[in-house]
């Protein structure tokens, strides 16, 4: 079920998209019971590393620690997510 939102159409709630030419590297269209909001995480110029268990370990440390780990409408989630902290 795709859902477009300004201009821009997501695979549905809850999934990630990269964004071709955004200010961030990934966009969710994030959705909690009635509210929906677009979360912009990860930064465009930097590789995602987690394939190296050394970098995943520090990242997953190093994030557990910030405010959102369990919160759907905060990028520290989504990033976390795509890590498989």
């Amino acid at each position: 079920m795709a859902v477009e939102y300004r201009g821009v159409t997501f695979p549905g709630y809850n999934k990630p998209i990269r964004t071709p030419k955004g200010p961030k590297k990934f966009a969710v269209l994030a959705k909690v019971g009635d509210k929906v909001r677009l979360i912009r995480f990860g930064d465009p110029d930097m590789s995602i590393k987690k394939d190296q268990p050394s970098r995943k370990k520090s990242y997953c440390a190093r994030s557990s620690g910030i405010k959102g780990v369990d919160d759907k409408f905060s990028a520290n989630y989504w990033s976390r997510k795509q890590w498989n902290c």
